[in-house]
């Protein structure tokens, strides 16, 4: 099995992926977006290629809880998605929202302390974010198996 990781921005879409075990994520890419129609066919080929079971996307929430103006562009991208997998008959894939707020903040920290310019930075940020995002599901689903004695 295997995770997808999204860190969607209306640029771009930052990806990532886990490993078979869903221990670790890596990045991938990063999608340009054109159009949603077109963003999410590319998700559903890297869904595709990399033979994954889940989608998780990062959700921005307002620092109270509350969905913000691009949490709702992020609902809006989420329900494209999940019709699209289910229009093209792809079975058993589940897309969950991950609460993604200061993840930006954290890749940006990472890239700096790994002393990339702030042009490589600037190329690599999204997907760093992506995974940061992906990290962030898979230590908790794995810390809820171990405390469930899985």
């Amino acid at each position: 099995m295997k995770a997808l990781g999204l860190d969607v921005g209306d640029l771009t879409i930052g990806v990532s992926v886990s490993d078979d075990l869903m221990i670790s994520a890596t990045g991938v890419t990063t999608i340009k977006r054109t159009g949603i129609k077109k963003d999410t066919g590319a998700v559903i080929d890297l869904i595709k290629e990399y033979g994954t079971c889940i989608t998780v996307i990062g959700m921005p929430f307002m620092m109270d809880g509350s969905v913000s103006a691009q949490g709702e562009k992020i609902l809006e991208f989420k329900e494209k998605l999940t019709n699209k997998i289910s229009s093209m008959g792809i079975k058993n894939h589940e897309v969950v929202l991950f609460d993604e707020r200061f993840t930006t903040s954290m890749a940006e920290k990472v890239l700096i302390e790994g002393n990339l310019s702030r042009k490589k930075r600037k190329e690599v940020i999204d997907k760093q974010a992506a995974v940061i995002i992906l990290q962030g599901f898979l230590d908790r689903v794995n810390f809820q198996k171990k405390e469930a004695g899985y």
